[in-house]
């Protein structure tokens, strides 16, 4: 270990261990393989996120967050999309938390982004219908658009009720939608919107009309092929404490075949009613586990495992970071906390794992003041403490690209003449408490200074080489600072401390 003032360094170098490029190959295969098992159509229920998958692009270090749109392109010719709505999300205004908006508002950006890369958006589904006026008016709303938008009624008793689900007043009732492809892939906005259903009530409907239809599901986590205890497992078990997701050996599968897989206990919870629609409809079940019903090729395609491991635990680390500091802020998630905090346990885990933790807690008792820490890609680790002018993030921000500019840390990239005027607007005609200038502020001031100075320059054109890195902040930082640091990249955690100093 190096010290210098401002500056912690390490040397440690990190890798990728996820091979992306077999991952479509293989996995594209896989699906058309599918597909061809059923014969005239495939209803591929598609879980998780398609454009923006960063938790799987964490755990899986070299796996693209669009890696799953990018398999699907392969395929793009014979697909279309569903996207599926519940009413009662359109009713509630249920919002996404990493977007911060609507669901349906989602829906168009969805479509947007589909029809952006050439994919045909065949129709929106609505489920859960029961009249709501929100829903109607969202209806008209899409059909002005010029979306086709059909309605899937709330079914009494369903998922349990498999006389009722499967006739003219259940399944029957609603809507059959029309799709043209082979490849019918069934997406949502987030969690709950009946995109299952919706795949089982077309079958129905397929059926009804002579088309043999199949169904399939791709999820993404856990991955059935790993061991249940495997870090990139207990990671996910981690991002869904929230809606109380357990991973499970899958019992049906073990029965079946006397092979261990894992999934999760709402599959393994639904699948004897799912089997039992499968009988009603086609006479037998294609399935014998909910593994088999399954698609996913991930667990195939790790290059490195301790690599993924490695990138697991930390995200373990993140994801309990991120509950405390909700906590903190909202008092409202005492059982997730406590969950993920059990979930560390069992992975043998305490946060010291989190090497920028370590760093940027050893700096605060050095400076006594809220300190940060980075982990750049090649393991160098440098911290930043706050000061009348910077506070931690933006400190950080500056040290790392000096750092990697080759800049000497005794070079002021903005002089404090400059940065003055800054603080006098933020205090005096913004009625600001904080004096200190926040990330966006700094790149701002760097980006004006670039044009006459070459450091400023040199610091500037390192900021792409933050993607991927590790911060980790003594203090809860503003919206502001998450946003950049989300904005560039890097994976943030923070002490669930409101104190500013």
């Amino acid at each position: 270990m190096q010290s210098h003032a401002g500056l912690v360094i390490f040397a440690f170098r990190m890798k990728t261990g996820f091979d992306n490029i077999k991952y479509l190959k293989i996995q594209s295969e896989h699906i058309k393989k599918r597909i061809a098992q059923f014969g005239d159509k495939l209803y591929l229920e598609f879980g998780g996120k398609l454009f923006d998958d960063n938790h799987a692009s964490r755990v899986l270090p070299g796996f693209k967050p669009d890696s799953k749109l990018q398999m699907l392109m392969q395929m793009k010719d014979e697909a279309e999309i569903l996207i599926v709505i519940s009413a009662l999300d359109i009713e509630k205004n249920k919002v996404r938390g990493d977007l911060g908006i609507t669901y349906d508002e989602d829906v168009l950006r969805l479509r947007s982004e589909f029809e952006n890369v050439g994919f045909y958006v065949s129709s929106v589904v609505m489920t859960h219908y029961n009249g709501q006026s929100s829903a109607d008016a969202y209806r008209a709303r899409l059909e002005r658009l010029g979306i086709k938008v059909y309605y899937h009624y709330t079914i009494e008793g369903y998922p349990n009720n498999v006389a009722l689900i499967d006739s003219d007043e259940g399944f029957g009732k609603n809507d059959y939608v029309e799709t043209t492809r082979p490849l019918v892939v069934v997406t949502a906005p987030g969690p709950g919107s009946g995109k299952m259903a919706v795949c089982l009530s077309q079958l129905y409907h397929e059926n009804k009309r002579g088309i043999k239809a199949g169904y399939a599901k791709f999820e993404t986590f856990p991955v059935w092929n790993l061991p249940l205890k495997h870090p990139v497992n207990i990671a996910y078990e981690a991002a869904t404490a929230d809606l109380n997701d357990v991973n499970m050996i899958d019992p049906f599968h073990l029965e079946a075949y006397g092979t261990i897989a894992v999934s999760y206990n709402r599959d393994i919870e639904v699948f004897p009613v799912l089997n039992a629609i499968f009988e009603s409809i086609y006479g037998e079940s294609p399935y014998k586990s909910p593994t088999d019903m399954g698609v996913n090729m991930l667990g195939f395609c790790m290059s490195d495992e301790d690599v993924c491991c490695n990138a697991a635990r930390e995200e373990i680390i993140r994801r309990y970071y991120s509950a405390l500091c909700n906590l903190a802020e909202n008092g409202n998630n005492e059982h997730e906390v406590n969950k993920i905090s059990l979930i560390l346990k069992q992975a043998k885990l305490t946060t010291e794992y989190r090497r920028t933790t370590v760093a940027a807690r050893e700096r605060k008792e050095l400076s006594g003041v809220s300190t940060a820490a980075i982990e750049l890609n090649d393991g160098t680790i440098i911290t930043a403490r706050t000061s009348s002018l910077l506070g931690p993030s933006a400190a950080l921000l500056v040290n790392a690209t000096k750092h990697l500019a080759g800049i000497p840390h005794s070079v002021k990239l903005i002089p404090e003449e400059m940065i003055a005027p800054i603080q006098k607007t933020k205090v005096e005609y913004l009625h600001g408490h904080n004096p200190r200038l926040h990330t966006d502020e700094v790149l701002v001031a760097i980006s004006l200074l670039s044009n006459d100075d070459e450091n400023c320059r040199k610091a500037l054109d390192q900021l792409p080489k933050l993607e991927g890195c590790q911060v980790h902040s003594t203090v809860m930082l503003s919206e502001v600072d998450r946003k950049i640091f989300k904005k560039l990249g890097v994976g943030l955690t923070c002490d669930p401390v409101k104190k500013v100093d």
